[in-house]
């Protein structure tokens, strides 16, 4: 890893240092470290993200923009209501070759947290596992069935795309499995709730409604009525 041989102008062009070469005050010194050691720097303004990393030892520097399907401001705030999902795409230049090197596109979804009131975003194939246990815990089935539907989105999306990029068919292909996988997870779990749901149900009509329970509750409290009845009797013969 070299730090002497950094991109500097194209560095400067897009803000991650300055004129005297120091990084950014927006940067952490945790950030920079990550950075220099091939980690990507994301910046996101209202729809528009660019993410920034450094290649080739350290001597160019990677930059990729995208566009978000929605207001990241909008996002934010309706994220606070229930969990919001969001997709963004690569735009490449006209006469860019790299369509056919990756996909550019990617979902995410954005969870606010109370207890620290900020707004997690997770990515939906990186982050799946993880995404999966916050949506179940919740136990919000509008946020659990929308959670469902987006991952069938995102399956279907990828399918159509492994012929369109035979080049990454193996990692399309492996982010498929992923986002199958936790389809079939929200399903087993939903279905063992439905079941509780139905079992829980049943003992409830079961007590109520079964007529043989009915009779033989009513045949006990006569046969304790007469019961009190004859004692009552028994005891006004001996006085």
């Amino acid at each position: 890893m070299q730090n002497e041989n950094l991109p500097t102008e194209e560095l400067k062009k897009f803000g991650i240092i300055n004129e005297d070469l120091s990084f950014s005050k927006k940067l952490n010194a945790d950030d920079i470290q990550k950075f220099l050691q091939g980690y990507t720097i994301v910046a996101d303004n209202d729809k528009n993200r660019a993410t920034f990393q450094l290649t080739e030892n350290n001597t160019k520097l990677k930059v990729i923009f995208l566009e978000r399907d929605k207001s990241l401001s909008e996002i934010l705030e309706k994220s606070k209501e229930k969990i919001q999902y969001s997709e963004t795409k690569a735009q490449y230049n006209v006469h860019d070759n790299r369509h056919s090197a990756q996909l550019g596109f990617s979902k995410q979804a954005f969870v606010f947290d109370k207890e620290t009131s900020a707004v997690k975003e997770l990515d939906l194939i990186k982050n799946a596992p993880e995404l999966t246990k916050i949506v179940t815990e919740r136990k919000n089935p509008e946020e659990v069935n929308q959670y469902k539907l987006e991952l069938e989105k995102l399956k279907s999306f990828l399918q159509d795309k492994i012929d369109l990029y035979p080049e990454i068919a193996k990692r399309i292909t492996n982010d498929l499995n992923i986002v199958s996988r936790e389809i079939e997870s929200v399903n087993s779990i939903t279905t063992d709730e439905k079941q509780i749901a139905k079992e829980n149900n049943s003992d409830v009509q079961l007590n109520v409604n079964d007529r043989d329970l009915y009779e033989d509750a009513n045949r006990n409290r006569e046969e304790q009525e007469e019961q009190s009845e004859e004692q009552e009797k028994s005891r006004k013969l001996r006085r």
